[in-house]
């Protein structure tokens, strides 16, 4: 069987492509720019971009089933043109490619941002409608858009499973992801300060064994929350300190008085040349639904995800033997 992933440069396509590697399946990975996450693996390399449906359409040639991770993520409320030009109109692209070359099913990755999280008193399952106003930030609407024109595709015969991961972290971060530069940042005592709040979790390795399960097992145009654990941020300074042995001790802001002082963090972060950890957006998750339903998935898929304090300990392992986290030589990262 042949299996092509867009995206597998990224977090969640270097853990998918390793995965699909130790079950026997070498797949053929679009590549675009960087690929330093998948060096030295036995994949078949094709250059492509989801801007460009005939590079797609040759990408999925002879191909069973294509997982599509391509995306672009932002923490910004500026950034709609670049989100519907490679989120919306690249996603466009990989379904029509699909339908041309006659991929058997495609594994669309959309997110849990695309769903729309009031009440927040009440679970948060697959029933819940998409986001489709201007009030959210602009990826959740590019990651809801998706969505839409993935279903339209569905309409015309294209047998898609759809996957809403939450909050992603764990190894092969090479970028890292934003949480990969925070949980960094805590670990070396360079943020700032703590906020409350906090978001729900999930290991990128739990993610991947859970979209194989589904492209597998379940029925065209099913849906499957993959969420872990809501921790907040104050606790995975806690368990940071306590497993790197090192005081992470930072004052902490509530959201209201961060939200306040988002604009002036982001103008400082951009003098250094650094991404703003702190925005809006990223503070407006963190006070989003604490109960994340992945019940469907534990059913049908047999989906459990592994406990928070054990993704972190292999997290900044993997950091750290990256070259990406800097810790004195005697300090050492305990279970």
């Amino acid at each position: 069987m042949m299996i092509a992933v867009t995206g597998a440069t990224g977090h969640i396509g270097a853990n998918l492509v390793r995965a699909l590697i130790d079950k026997g399946i070498s797949p053929r990975c679009l590549v675009h720019v960087n690929c330093r996450a998948i060096d030295g693996l036995d994949v078949e390399r094709v250059q492509g971009d989801v801007r460009d449906v005939d590079s797609l359409c040759q990408a999925f040639e002879g191909v069973d089933v294509v997982y599509h991770l391509a995306a672009s993520i932002s923490l910004s409320m500026a950034d709609w043109q670049r989100l519907d030009e490679i989120n919306v109109r690249g996603t466009a692209n990989v379904v029509e490619a699909c339908l041309r070359t006659g991929v058997r099913r495609l594994v669309h990755f959309s997110s849990i941002h695309a769903l729309v999280q009031e009440p927040l008193n009440t679970p948060v399952d697959e029933s819940r409608p998409l986001v489709d106003s201007r009030r959210y930030p602009p990826y959740d609407r590019s990651k809801a858009a998706a969505e839409i024109v993935v279903r339209r595709g569905m309409e015309k015969g294209l047998d898609t499973v759809i996957i809403y991961p939450t909050a992603v972290f764990g190894p092969y971060d090479y970028q890292p992801s934003f949480f990969g530069e925070a949980l960094i940042a805590i670990a070396e005592r360079r943020l700032p300060a703590l906020v409350t709040g906090g978001f729900d979790w999930v290991d990128a390795r739990d993610v991947t064994t859970g979209a194989m399960a589904a492209a597998e097992k379940s029925p065209a145009g099913a849906s499957y929350l993959l969420s872990g654990h809501w921790v907040s941020m104050c606790e995975i300074a806690a368990i940071i300190e306590e497993i790197c042995g090192v005081s992470t001790g930072k004052p902490v802001c509530p959201l209201w008085l961060a939200h306040i002082g988002a604009p002036f963090i982001g103008v400082a972060s951009r003098l250094r040349g650094k991404r703003p950890l702190y925005t809006s957006v990223s503070l407006r998750a963190l006070k989003s639904n604490r109960d994340i339903s992945h019940e469907r998935a534990t059913s049908e898929l047999g989906y459990r995800p592994r406990p928070f304090r054990e993704t972190l300990v292999d997290t900044l392992n993997w950091f750290r033997e990256n070259g990406q986290l800097r810790l004195p030589d005697k300090v050492k990262i305990g279970k």
